[in-house]
């Protein structure tokens, strides 16, 4: 084991580059999603907008200056992942592979560890003692947008790097791997502060699909009760744990259907 470059030269080494991936990443995920929402609100589908308010420009800037925020607490955790690596604590298979099936199911184990973790983990923010100093700031997003991705208090942006370094601690990840699965994550986020409803309307009636987030989940954990719908990318949690919002299916299959009725977004949230 060697003691490795010092976390402080490895930031002034390769602080510009994290940065570069960690919001830039950030930056193409969350201008995608929000012009490709804008460009659906000009056709048929406008109607699966969820909310009838409409973010303001304000509320975007902080958004987006709250995930800077963010980005920059990744970076001083890379700087200490890498610091780990280059110790030994952390076992590096960057140029790996563990063979193509072997990846495609440390890939599939990656995202099922990290749903399980962000709904733990974002349960225990929203406690009394907590919420003020953790993720107040995330929830000032009543109306989130794909800026709100990584819209997240100091305290709270910590919490969600975390879960790197202890997968990587237990669970030796090819790169392209975890490549993967960063792309996948931030994608998957700003889907689900889009306040847009992608999926059709069939989605919560077959086995196969009905446990995959949709984008009215997360809107509901926003606009209709913070005490519901905890989960990431998946709704099994929430179902096992019973905090699953009771309107969920019901605010889903009323979105999904307005184009068909020729409907608007509900003027209220749903409350439970």
């Amino acid at each position: 084991m060697t003691t490795g470059i010092p976390p402080l030269d490895i930031l002034l080494a390769k602080g510009q580059h994290i940065f570069a991936f960690d919001f830039g990443r950030y930056m193409i995920a969350a201008s995608l999603t929000f012009a490709i929402v804008a460009l659906l609100r000009l056709t048929a589908l406008k109607t699966r907008k969820i909310q009838a308010r409409e973010a303001t420009f304000a509320d975007m800037r902080r958004e987006f200056l709250q995930s800077l925020q963010s980005v920059f607490v990744y970076i001083i955790g890379a700087c200490f992942l890498i610091w780990g690596k280059q110790t030994g604590v952390i076992y590096d298979p960057l140029g790996e592979s563990f063979g193509l099936w072997t990846d495609l199911a440390l890939l599939a184990a990656i995202i099922v560890a990290h749903d399980a973790y962000f709904y733990w983990a974002h349960r225990a923010m929203h406690h009394p003692r907590l919420f003020k100093t953790f993720h107040r700031a995330h929830h000032r997003s009543i109306t989130p947008t794909p800026w709100a991705a990584y819209s997240f208090a100091v305290p709270e942006a910590a919490v969600m790097f975390l879960f790197v370094p202890i997968w990587q601690f237990f669970v030796p990840t090819p790169g392209w791997v975890l490549f993967t699965w960063l792309n996948f994550q931030i994608i998957r986020n700003a889907m689900g502060h889009a306040g847009f409803e992608f999926f059709p309307r069939w989605w919560l009636s077959t086995p196969l699909t009905r446990w995959i987030n949709t984008t009215v989940h997360h809107d509901l954990h926003h606009n209709g009760s913070f005490n519901h719908n905890y989960g990431l990318y998946f709704t099994f949690w929430d179902k096992w744990m019973g905090t699953e919002h009771p309107k969920y299916r019901e605010r889903f299959e009323e979105v999904a259907r307005r184009q068909r009725k020729n409907s608007t977004p509900s003027e209220v949230p749903l409350t439970a």
